[in-house]
């Protein structure tokens, strides 16, 4: 699929993440929207060394591993910049 794929992977996690988690981020919506993008990066290679699909493949899988890396890098974030 390639790397813009991922980036709208990415958003989608993203916005899904700010929404199970709500609340004032530091950065507002664009850090999380670029977060998310990094946590789908992230998720997806994490999951990928676990079995959880692979980084070209969009599956289920996949895209749970994208939405709690969104959610851990923004609750990380969030930590931090508090």
């Amino acid at each position: 699929m390639g790397f813009l794929a991922w980036i709208l992977f990415g958003l989608i996690a993203g916005v899904l993440a700010k929404w199970i988690m709500p609340g004032k981020d530091p950065g507002g919506l664009i850090v999380t929207i670029l977060l998310g993008i990094a946590g789908a990066f992230v998720g997806g290679w994490l999951g990928s060394m676990v079995g959880l699909g692979t980084m070209g493949d969009f599956s289920f899988g996949s895209f749970v591993t994208a939405i709690v890396g969104a959610l851990v890098l923004l609750a990380g974030y969030r930590m931090i910049k508090k």
